[in-house]
Parts: C-alpha cells; sequence; structure tokens
C-alpha cells in the first residue's frame, strides 16, 4: 500500500460515479481525503457516508457544473478557503457522443469541449497557483487512447482528447521545475455509464465488451502511482502497443484495421 497518499486531500471531479467514484473509494482506502465533485450531491453524500462506514475516513462534497464558470470558479474558492492545502487534483469528469460529424448538431460538438476540454483547463489553472504557493501538488489527466488513435464516429471525442494530451504533455515541461507532477491516462474503453450517452445504441459495447477495462482495477492503479513522477499510464497493454504501430505506419494500419476501427 503506497504511504505517500496518507492525509494528502485529492480534488476528484466527476466522482459520483464510474472511475471517478472508483478513484475517490480508493484514495480513501490509501489513508487520503478525497474532495469529490460532480452535479449529483446526493450520490455524492451516499459515497461519503459508504466511505466513512468502510474506511472511516474522511471525505468532502461539492455539488458543481463544470460547465458553469461562475459556479466552478465558486467552487474552487471555496474549496481553497476550506482546507488548508489541496494536495492533487484528477481531472476525471468527461463526456462523449460517438457519430459521424456529418450527423452532430453543433451544440453536441461545443458540449464535449466544454467539459472535456475547457472545464478541465479551467480548473487546473485555477489550482494551479495553490500548488505553486505550496511547492508541491500533483495534477491527473483522464485523456484517451482515442487522443492518440483516431477512429471513425469519434472526430469530435477525439480531438478533444487530443488537446487534452497536448495540455497535458506541455504542462508537465512547465511544471517539472515546481515539483509539480503531471500525469496522462490513456485509457481504451472502461465498463460504466459513459456509454449511455456516447453509444446509446449498444452496437459500439456489444462490439468491444470483451475489451473493456474494470473501474475499479483502472482507479487502484491510477491512485497507486499519485505522487510519483509517472509520464502517463496506458491501457490496455495491446491498444498503446496499437498506437505506437499506427504513428509509425499510419497508412498500413489505417487499410489493416479499417474495419476493426470501425466499431461504433
Amino acid at each position: 500500500m503506497p504511504n505517500n497518499i496518507r492525509n494528502k486531500k485529492i480534488i476528484v471531479t466527476g466522482a459520483s460515479s464510474g472511475i471517478g467514484e472508483f478513484i475517490s473509494w480508493h484514495i480513501a482506502a490509501y489513508g487520503g481525503m478525497p474532495i469529490m465533485l460532480a452535479r449529483s450531491i446526493d450520490k455524492l453524500h451516499e459515497q461519503q457516508k459508504s466511505i466513512m462506514a468502510e474506511f472511516n475516513s474522511d471525505s468532502f462534497a461539492y455539488k458543481v457544473n463544470l460547465q458553469n464558470i461562475t459556479e466552478l470558479d465558486y467552487t474552487v474558492e471555496k474549496i481553497l478557503q476550506e482546507h488548508g492545502q489541496v494536495h492533487g487534483l484528477i481531472n476525471n469528469a468527461g463526456t462523449g457522443m460517438f457519430a459521424y460529424v456529418k450527423d452532430m448538431a453543433w451544440e453536441e460538438m461545443e458540449q464535449m469541449f466544454r467539459l472535456n476540454v475547457f472545464a478541465l483547463i479551467r480548473i487546473t489553472k485555477l489550482i494551479l497557483p495553490h500548488f505553486l504557493e505550496h511547492g508541491e501538488g500533483h495534477i491527473v489527466n483522464i485523456a484517451s487512447q482515442a487522443g492518440k488513435i483516431s477512429t471513425p464516429k469519434s472526430a469530435v471525442y477525439a480531438s478533444t482528447k487530443h488537446a487534452v494530451l497536448g495540455f497535458t504533455n506541455s504542462l508537465r515541461l512547465e511544471a517539472a521545475a515546481d515539483n509539480i507532477n503531471v500525469t496522462s491516462i490513456n485509457l481504451g474503453p472502461v465498463r460504466t455509464n459513459f456509454f449511455k450517452t456516447a453509444d446509446p445504441s449498444g452496437n459500439y459495447q456489444k462490439n468491444v465488451d470483451r475489451y473493456m477495462l474494470d473501474p475499479d482495477k483502472v482507479a487502484e492503479k491510477i491512485v497507486r502511482y499519485l505522487f510519483t513522477s509517472k509520464r502517463e499510464i496506458n491501457l490496455p497493454f495491446w491498444m498503446e502497443f496499437g498506437s505506437k504501430l499506427y504513428h509509425l505506419f499510419p497508412q498500413l494500419m489505417e487499410t489493416i484495421l479499417k474495419n476493426q476501427f470501425n466499431k461504433k
């Protein structure tokens, strides 16, 4: 069990379900204190009760719509006022929709960028001065293998994750001299309710069901590497290997795997 998490306070966005919920649990299991952010305060309160019952550990819940700038700014200011020091930020909240560009409404595209990119960058910018003041911190951004391998019906979603990876990789270089670690998490499909929005038909889930990652195992690995210099975590391994081949031989890989890529 890593002891570098004990007594540290870590903000987790999108903490009411899926990977974010499991991340919060593992933080508490390792002796840390999750500061959980989500739109559903009722779900967060239930998690607080469960965490206290299971681990006898404090956790904190804040209701916030990350796409509302005023609300986000107020919530971060409140967190920093109420907690002497925040040690980590895990940008987990995100959304997706798998559809051809020609079939998507502009509003749907905008929403993905507001949550996946702009909210992530804004909360990071709000927290970063706090980390600089204390001379330490860890920023973890949940990106995606979609940010490395582009596939049909994910043009907009993939572009948001390309943006997250670009931001994360550049920020890592900027923050290194200030003892602030920055890590990207690049995942394949994970068995969560993400697909209720991204894939309402359920076809994609059926096609990749045997490849889906367990959110509990994913979360445990993320938390295990908190407050280390880990550059990125890539899961599953075979998909990361495929992304390296894709970047070395893009035309060949697209020709060979065209049908495999078109799972959505």
